[in-house]
């Protein structure tokens, strides 16, 4: 089962994959995983994806390419596997499907502009990495670990909807290109994180 996940940021993306590599046993592909791994060990491509992370930009398509293609060659990949975060463009996917065959997409629908709101009052524990919201959450430590809280860099106002429009203009297309192959499968992201899970298993049998 070869699967994509797709949803803007803070669609709970993140919570949904965890459950499904889980539940199917399934390796999870996140192009954030494998680009922090690239820029911690320092190489060409990861410096080069560096630059244009820190500016809120996406990665070139060939950039990306190269790293996943690379990633879904190992072993762990070849009964299946879960890619998250990629594709993010039409080019990406037509690029993907000269590498691989995928069996369903999953499409996380969410308002925008709740999102805007979710990921902004979203503060996340350093040590353990749990995610709370500051609508329902009054403290300042994590319940799990007691660390202090802190609102990550690229969860403020200005880069959110820069994340956003970025989201709209170059991923959301992705939606009509699946649906025309007829691979793609939406789930309403608004429900709460299990509610959204049990969609999820629906669609995938």
């Amino acid at each position: 089962m070869n699967l994509i996940i797709l949803g803007a940021p803070g669609s709970g993306k993140g919570t949904q994959a965890e459950r499904i590599i889980a539940e199917y046993k399934l390796p999870h592909i996140s192009t954030g995983d494998i680009f922090r791994a690239n820029i911690k060990a320092g190489t060409p491509v990861g410096v080069k994806a560096k630059g244009y992370i820190d500016k809120g930009q996406l990665v070139p398509d060939e950039v990306v390419i190269e790293l996943v293609q690379g990633r879904l060659a190992e072993s762990d990949c070849k009964k299946g596997y879960l890619l998250d975060g990629f594709p993010r463009t039409e080019a990406q996917a037509a690029a993907l499907d000269k590498i691989t065959k995928i069996s369903t997409v999953i499409n996380l629908d969410a308002d925008l502009d709740k999102l805007l709101e979710r990921i902004t009052t979203r503060r996340i524990c350093p040590n353990c990495n749990a995610s709370y919201s500051t609508k329902w959450y009054g403290g300042s430590d994590c319940e799990k670990c007691s660390t202090s809280l802190v609102q990550r860099p690229d969860d403020v106002e200005a880069t959110v909807k820069s994340r956003l429009d970025v989201y709209k203009n170059q991923t959301a297309p992705l939606i009509a290109y699946y649906t025309k192959k007829g691979m793609l499968k939406t789930v309403d992201g608004m429900q709460t994180p299990d509610e959204v899970f049990i969609s999820v298993k629906k669609v995938l049998g």
